[in-house]
């Protein structure tokens, strides 16, 4: 389970990629990659998250850091 965008930002390709983990407990992980070059590592506990919620919870979360890295690059554009 997870998700994968990636955007060209000027001369470079931004990429964010959400993972569903099992092991050692129930987490996801959102990877930012600037350039191929990692730059931020976001995690979430889903162990208390019910198994039918958790690829609703990953989109979500995915969605909210796109969100937040966009709402960022046009603050720095203006």
């Amino acid at each position: 389970m997870g998700r994968l965008d990636a955007v060209d930002i000027g001369s470079k390709k931004l990429t964010v990629q959400t993972e569903f983990f099992s092991r050692p407990s129930w987490r996801i992980e959102t990877k930012v990659y600037l350039g191929g070059a990692l730059k931020k590592v976001y995690t979430e506990d889903l162990s208390s998250t019910p198994e039918r919620e958790i690829q609703k919870r990953i989109d979500d979360f995915h969605q909210e850091k796109m969100d937040e890295i966009v709402s960022g690059l046009r603050r720095l554009s203006q």
